[in-house]
């Protein structure tokens, strides 16, 4: 049923949607196409408009989001609230509007309360503030979740909200301005390697825990979810372990080869405590489990940062 569906992925272009994209058309999904800048600025609702009627689609798989690490979400808060409320927003509202057949939205582990139990479960999202140094995003982002469930009751419309977890993977985004905690780790050990450094700096205790999901992992989630989910309540998707920073670091300090000491700037915030997910509500609804392990990820992706680090960010 999917192969002749025409799909659109906003944010097709980035880590995630190359990633997702590969996955439809391993498929068979013959009619995909992108949302992306510049062709289409989704914060703007006349693109939005235009992108619905140049590509017609049936189904729609929203990945688009302005989004960065602690040191990005501190200084672009507003930005970070804004465009990705807007974006989430009138993607929907147009969508239902047109009798789009689904709509994925994309959520954020963010978007859950500071102190979680763990593993978090997707009933307890409402059950306090998120964690402050990310909240703007995180809210942003789950207010998707409350259109979901309000355009399909009072509308019928499907619409899905996932929750993914922190990615990592080949093809990231190493720029260290706006990178996530993996892929800036990776670069700092090769920056310092290339200038025979003995040390790294890195940012908090390293006491805090996170749970990370590999990309093409994450793709198979999503395309399961697509194929086989159509309920507005969320739905956790991640990899089901935690990991403290410290010994995060310390793995890729070892995989990277760099021999020199971590140093830890505890002036800086190590934001929310912990994070992992209960990700047994994949698993029964549309039979999702990860099946890559930490290390084999962490080496796929410094392996492909090696290779291709001259020509990224």
């Amino acid at each position: 049923m999917l192969k002749n569906k025409r799909i659109i992925v906003t944010g097709g272009k980035g880590f995630l949607g190359k990633h997702l994209l590969k996955k439809f058309t391993d498929y068979g999904c013959r009619n995909i196409d992108v949302a992306d800048l510049p062709e289409f600025n989704l914060t703007n609702i006349d693109d939005i408009r235009r992108m619905y009627e140049e590509k017609k689609p049936d189904i729609v798989i929203h990945l688009a989001a302005k989004v960065g690490g602690i040191g990005f979400n501190q200084e672009k808060p507003a930005e970070l609230f804004y465009d990705n409320l807007i974006m989430g927003s009138q993607l929907m509202h147009e969508a239902c509007l047109r009798n789009i057949e689904k709509f994925v939205a994309l959520g954020t582990i963010c978007a859950y309360p500071k102190f979680t139990p763990v593993p978090f479960k997707e009933e307890d999202i409402w059950k306090g503030y998120p964690e402050e140094t990310n909240a703007p995003y995180g809210l942003a982002k789950k207010m998707m979740l409350v259109q979901s469930q309000a355009y399909r009751q009072q509308y019928g419309f499907n619409s899905i909200f996932l929750l993914p977890v922190n990615l990592y993977g080949p093809g990231d985004n190493f720029d260290p301005r706006s990178s996530h905690v993996i892929p800036a780790l990776i670069k700092k050990c090769f920056d310092a390697l290339d200038k025979k450094e003995a040390s790294i700096e890195v940012w908090g205790t390293g006491a805090a825990t996170r749970e990370f999901f590999y990309v093409e992992d994450a793709a198979e989630a999503i395309f399961l979810a697509m194929e086989k989910y159509n309920k507005s309540d969320p739905v956790n998707i991640g990899a089901g372990f935690e990991i403290s920073i410290k010994e995060l670091a310390e793995l890729i300090v070892n995989l990277s080869g760099f021999k020199g000491t971590i140093i830890w700037d505890k002036t800086k915030p190590d934001g929310q405590p912990r994070r992992m997910l209960d990700t047994s509500k994949a698993s029964k609804e549309f039979g999702f489990q990860a099946k890559t392990d930490l290390i084999t990820g962490l080496t796929k992706t410094i392996n492909w940062f090696r290779k291709n680090r001259y020509s990224t960010k």
